[in-house]
C-alpha cells in the first residue's frame, strides 16, 4: 500500500518504464493507493468523502479530485456510496476507461462488502456453503429521493450474495457480494430482511443509526482481469469496524 502523505513522492511505472516524481505539500487527506500501475489503481476511499463532485460550491471535494491531483490521467469507472468506505477503482486514460467500464457492465468484476447490521440475522437453512441470495427489484423511491425501495412491479433485477460472519452484540456481521449493481442495492437489500446496517440514516430506525458514527459499510474486496492483459487484480482491506 502507497499512500502520498509526504513532501514528496515517487511513483514508479515499471510496464512503461519510466518513473512518475509528485511533489505535494504535507496532506493528512491525500489519497492512500492499494494499487498503481500504468493502466488502472485502486485507491482507499474513506467514509464521508464523495467520489465524484456533487452539486454546488460545497460539495466539489471528492476523491476522484483528489486523486486527479496526483495523477492527472484517472477518470472514474464507477461509484461507492458516500457513506461507504473501502476500495475503489480507477482507470488511466480513456481507453482503460471503456475496457472497465465495459468489464463492470458484463458483471466481470466481484466486489465483496463487509457489514455489520442490526439484530441476530441467521443464514436459512438452504444456504449453499453459507451463502443466500436476495432477489428483490429496486427502483427509485421518487417522493423520498435518493432513497430506493423495493418495487416488485417496476423494479430493476438486484440480485445480492450474502452469509453470516459472526454476531455480535445485538448485530451481525456479513459479507456481501452485489451480483448487480444498483444504488443502494446492499442497504436496502438488507433493510429488505429487516436487519438494516448500523448507521444508516437513509434506510434505518433512528436507534438503529445512532448504534454507529458513521455507515457500518466498507469495500472489502475487488477481483478482476488486468485491462491490458496484465496479471489478474485481487486485492482486499479490512473493515476498521
Amino acid at each position: 500500500m502507497k499512500t502520498l502523505d509526504a513532501v514528496s513522492s515517487t511513483i514508479v511505472c515499471t510496464d512503461r518504464g519510466i518513473v512518475e516524481n509528485t511533489v505535494i505539500a504535507k496532506l493528512s487527506d491525500a489519497p492512500v493507493f492499494v494499487h498503481l500501475d500504468a493502466h488502472c489503481l485502486v485507491v482507499e476511499k474513506p467514509s464521508g468523502l464523495l467520489c465524484v463532485p456533487g452539486r454546488g460550491p460545497d460539495k466539489q471535494d471528492c476523491l476522484a479530485a483528489r486523486v486527479q491531483a496526483l495523477v492527472a490521467d484517472a477518470l472514474v469507472v464507477h461509484r461507492l456510496d458516500m457513506a461507504t468506505s473501502g476500495l475503489w477503482l480507477m482507470a488511466r486514460g480513456a481507453d482503460m476507461q471503456r475496457r472497465l467500464s465495459r468489464a463492470f457492465a458484463e458483471r466481470e468484476v466481484s466486489k465483496r462488502y463487509v457489514a455489520v447490521v442490526a439484530g441476530r440475522l441467521d443464514a436459512p437453512g438452504a444456504a449453499i456453503g453459507g451463502w443466500s441470495t436476495i432477489d428483490l427489484p429496486l427502483a427509485a423511491d421518487w417522493p423520498n429521493r435518493p432513497r430506493r425501495i423495493v418495487d416488485l412491479q417496476t423494479g430493476k433485477p438486484s440480485i445480492t450474495r450474502w452469509r453470516v460472519l459472526g454476531h455480535e452484540a445485538a448485530a451481525t456481521r456479513v459479507e456481501l457480494e452485489p451480483v448487480t449493481g444498483r444504488s443502494h442495492q446492499l442497504r436496502v437489500h438488507l433493510q429488505a430482511l429487516g436487519h438494516p446496517i448500523l448507521g444508516d440514516t437513509l434506510y434505518a430506525p433512528q436507534e438503529v443509526q445512532e448504534r454507529a458514527p458513521r455507515l457500518l459499510l466498507h469495500a472489502s474486496g475487488l477481483r478482476l482481469a488486468h485491462p491490458a492483459g496484465e496479471a489478474p487484480l485481487d486485492l482486499s482491506s479490512p473493515a476498521t469496524f
